[in-house]
């Protein structure tokens, strides 16, 4: 007789059938719980059956997680992982795009168990959607981001021996180099959810360094004391071991070993104690120095001559270094579930971070002397190099070489005139004179703007009526008249020049104009939902008239048109202008008035406050009175 602890009461679902009420047992085999189940709706083949949770995350139930099933639970009793990963890897096998498509809308509803992904990895399902990320750039970018997808999919929920495996796959497919050369540099823009998806591959790939950055260096480790004494002996030459005691020795290694800028000579191991960045700091060094041996012997020979409050201490800031690559890169981090912001650099170098170490040590060097710093302004040039690596970064250049360049090119002095610049800007920006100023104003250029999108409907504008034929779509103009009371339409033939007002032979009075509607909300657009893009959607707008009983429907042919039109539309109807246009608009002809009002007042300090207003005087008898003298 099972203890009542062991007992959880669930409810098994299934499509078509009664649920099933059970009491689980927690100590019975979870085939065994399967097989009652299936045989109580007369179900052969209780092999190819799993339990999964019915509402949340719909995970499969093994033997590992069973514990976490509670008293209330709602499970439903689905295809096996085993017999789903099968169907689903014949499915996208499929030379019909619909049924490959479909499969992978399925597998991306499952990919995320990693009971499914073991199980899907096992059958070299990964191969399969590298070979459609590859083959389907050019006839169905779609595909090829669907396919991106359930690939980081299952990246981010692989065990740690499969997600190996799938790493030395990925390595041996190129698939990065691929990335680079056919999606960032191709002639189409990398959509948003690609850019997610290339985003999740770096982090996923850069966490592969995670393990490291957490570890100290064990100084009774052989392997970690070899790599640190290479250090050393990568560029000062070394006596005869036979002829040294060993005190001689250790004094000469602890000399040296301040040389290179250790700060604990005798026990530099205690320098990488610190987590992070731990032995990724021992990897970046040893990686110069072997990558790079005339460029490291340059960097500590010279600094070693210099006199010792002007050395820059290599050990000390590759440290340091390190640790703001790690930070900048978000080593450690996992990958957001709306974050799009990868760098193309990483899919064209192999060893992205210790190959940033490589210019970027170099960089600190001249940096240093840049800023004739001694010790005491350590930090001061640890945030300055911070600063040149982020803001290049943030240019997204595509190559390690257009990375140096421009790095290289943004020395301390641009750094102070950026920053200047900055700080400028924000104070004219934060300064509540500047605010009040900016308020006052707004109403003037608002006007501005309102007679400027007023004259533009006047003008009028050639739209497009989109049919379900494309080459037989019709052209028709649209234009408010002069005295800004009645909306002229009518189709015009293409490559006509603007139609006059008598040659449009419909209208619209604009008293008779009831509401504005926008996006999917338009009548056009809900006749067809679900045909239609995003981008259709975001350039349709209608107006109601006559009771809301009928409908003018456009479709701009650009976002500047919808932003136009809608902000006219919106004025005629006695509203607020709303559109990002008008927004942007609005902030640029602000900020150039502002210019050019406190051009006067240049290098002056504006007061937060205005100055006081003295007291009245106790008398006016220093007033003249004219009317009396008249008299």
């Amino acid at each position: 007789m099972p203890q009542q602890k062991d007992i959880v009461k669930i409810a098994i679902q299934m499509p078509g059938a009664y649920p099933q009420l059970i009491q689980l047992d927690q100590k019975k085999p979870l085939s065994a719980v399967i097989k009652e189940v299936c045989e109580k709706w007369n179900l052969s083949g209780p092999e190819n059956y799993a339990l999964q949770y019915a509402d949340g995350v719909q995970t499969y139930i093994t033997e590992s997680n069973r514990v976490d099933i509670k008293n209330g639970s709602i499970l439903r009793l689905t295809k096996g992982p085993g017999r789903c990963a099968e169907d689903l890897y014949k499915g996208i096998q499929n030379s019909d795009p619909g049924v490959c498509c479909e499969s992978l809308k399925q597998l991306a509803a499952v990919s995320t168990d990693i009971t499914f992904a073991q199980e899907f990895i096992s059958r070299d399902g990964h191969s399969m959607l590298v070979q459609i990320v590859e083959d389907a750039q050019e006839s169905n970018q779609q595909l090829q981001t669907k396919a991106m997808a359930l690939l980081m999919a299952l990246l981010q929920t692989a065990g740690v021996a499969d997600r190996q495996d799938l790493f030395a796959f990925l390595e041996k497919k190129n698939l990065r180099q691929y990335i680079h050369k056919n999606i960032i540099h191709s002639s189409a823009s990398v959509g948003d959810e690609m850019a997610h998806y290339l985003y999740v591959l770096q982090s996923v790939c850069l966490n592969h360094l995670e393990p490291r950055m957490r570890t100290p260096l064990d100084s009774f480790n052989p392997e970690q004391r070899e790599a640190l004494h290479s250090l050393r002996q990568a560029v000062f030459e070394m006596e005869s071991e036979g002829s040294l005691s060993n005190e001689r020795r250790r004094s000469l290694c602890a000399k040296e070993f301040k040389k290179l800028g250790f700060s604990n000579n005798s026990n530099p191991g205690q320098d990488l104690s610190r987590t992070p960045p731990g032995l990724l700091a021992l990897d970046t060094m040893t990686y110069f120095a072997s990558r790079y041996p005339d460029a490291y012997s340059r960097f500590v020979l010279e600094n070693s001559s210099r006199e010792d409050k002007h050395e820059c201490p290599f050990a000390r800031s590759s440290i340091q270094l390190t640790l703001i690559l790690c930070e900048i890169l978000r080593i450690g981090e996992q990958p957001s579930e709306t974050g799009s912001n990868y760098h193309p650099i990483f899919f064209a170098q192999d060893k992205l971070l210790e190959e940033l170490f490589c210019i970027c040590i170099q960089l600190l060097n001249k940096t240093w002397k840049e800023m004739r710093a001694t010790q005491e302004d350590f930090d001061k040039v640890m945030q300055v190099v911070r600063e040149q690596i982020t803001r290049t970064l943030s240019s997204k250049p595509t190559s390690l070489d257009l990375f140096k360049n421009k790095v290289n090119a943004l020395n301390y002095s641009e750094i102070l005139k950026l920053r200047q610049t900055e700080r400028l800007h924000q104070e004219e920006t934060l300064a509540p004179p500047v605010l009040e100023l900016k308020e006052r104003l707004k109403p003037e250029l608002s006007e501005l703007i309102r007679q400027q999108r007023l004259n533009r409907l006047c003008h009028g504008t050639l739209f497009r009526k989109i049919s379900s034929r494309r080459r037989q779509d019709k052209l028709w103009y649209c234009r408010l008249s002069p005295n800004h009371k009645v909306l002229h339409y009518g189709d015009v033939e293409e490559e006509t020049a603007t139609p006059s007002i008598e040659n449009l032979q419909e209208k619209i009075p604009v008293a008779d104009i009831k509401a504005l509607l926008i996006g999917k909300d338009c009548p056009h657009m809900k006749e067809n939902k679900g045909k239609q893009t995003k981008e259709v959607l975001d350039l349709a707008f209608s107006i109601t008239y006559d009771v809301e009983e009928y409908s003018l429907n456009f479709i701009a042919s650009s976002r500047t048109d919808f932003c136009l039109w809608t902000d006219g539309l919106n004025v005629l109807l006695g509203k607020e202008m709303s559109s990002e246009a008008m927004r942007s608009e609005l902030e640029i002809l602000l900020s150039m008035e502002i210019k050019l009002r406190l051009l006067d007042l240049e290098n002056v300090p504006i007061p937060d406050a205005a100055p006081p207003i003295p007291k009245p005087p106790s008398n006016f008898n220093f007033c003249y009175d004219f009317s009396q003298g008249e008299q």
